[in-house]
């Protein structure tokens, strides 16, 4: 029967693979990259590099498909569907690249960013490919070192705090209002920049946020949020226009004394 093997490979440093993802890697026979288009091509050559680094020329074969577009235009009510339609398109290109590049012996695999099991697609579009009963297959899941862990390294920080939780959102979920109860939130996915509806709150916050975490082009930035908002944005924005996209995490460190203040201005 075939094999998935569903690998997390890091926020981007080759180093940051694990002894298990590489021992996957080299039992893998096809590997399957999805392409994001010219803007995001130093994101299949990161892959690329990633697997030149680590199996010997000759022992594996790529396969290639163009990445579908989402309606990022969709808001509100309209932004699971559009979700889920890209899900779902994305679920067609898996399943077709399963069932006609991959042998019935062979093994393929997934290389994910950061962890598969933190905000990626990849195992829930495997489920749903399963579902549909076209394709027969079984699959793996090797973890990853995700961007948050690489995040509070790169900072010399700890996650959490004693005996405090932490919460992982995305920035939608910060527009709503900072968690009730939880101190220290993780914010992935935020093209919006949220945090800067947090600077001027008087609240005493501290941020910790990285972009392209464990590649060549990775800028951190850490401080109060009041002073380091502005920074920030600047840094994205230049950012964004020498690469012309951007990928970026951070972490929001409120002081418990800040407790029953106002969430938003």
């Amino acid at each position: 029967m075939r094999k998935i093997h569903v690998i997390g490979i890091g926020a981007g440093d080759p180093d940051q693979l694990t002894l298990q993802a590489v021992k996957a890697m080299r039992s893998t026979d096809v590997f399957f990259i999805l392409d994001k288009g010219e803007a995001k091509s130093d994101l299949v050559q990161l892959r690329r590099d990633i697997l030149g680094a680590h199996l010997p020329e000759g022992s594996y074969r790529t396969v290639q498909a163009r990445d579908p577009e989402r309606d990022r235009a969709a808001g509100g009510s309209g932004y699971s569907p559009a979700v889920g339609d890209w899900r779902s398109a994305r679920a067609e290109i898996y399943e077709r690249l399963i069932a006609e590049e991959l042998g019935e012996d062979e093994s393929g695999a997934f290389l994910v960013w950061g962890d598969p099991s933190l905000y990626d697609s990849t195992l829930g579009i495997l489920e749903e490919i399963r579902e549909r009963d076209a394709v027969a297959f079984e699959y793996d899941v090797v973890p990853g070192i995700s961007s948050v862990s690489s995040l509070v390294a790169r900072h010399r920080t700890g996650l959490n705090r004693v005996a405090r939780p932490v919460q992982i959102t995305t920035g939608r979920r910060l527009a709503e209002g900072f968690p009730e109860d939880v101190d220290d939130v993780v914010v992935m996915l935020d093209a919006h920049q949220t945090f800067q509806r947090y600077a001027d709150t008087g609240q005493d916050i501290d941020i910790y946020w990285g972009a392209y975490l464990g590649t060549p082009d990775e800028i951190l930035a850490s401080g109060p949020l009041a002073e380091t908002a502005p920074r920030i944005v600047e840094l994205r924005a230049q950012a964004r226009e020498r690469k012309g996209w951007i990928m970026d995490t951070y972490l929001l460190r409120r002081h418990p004394r800040d407790r029953g203040m106002p969430e938003s201005g």
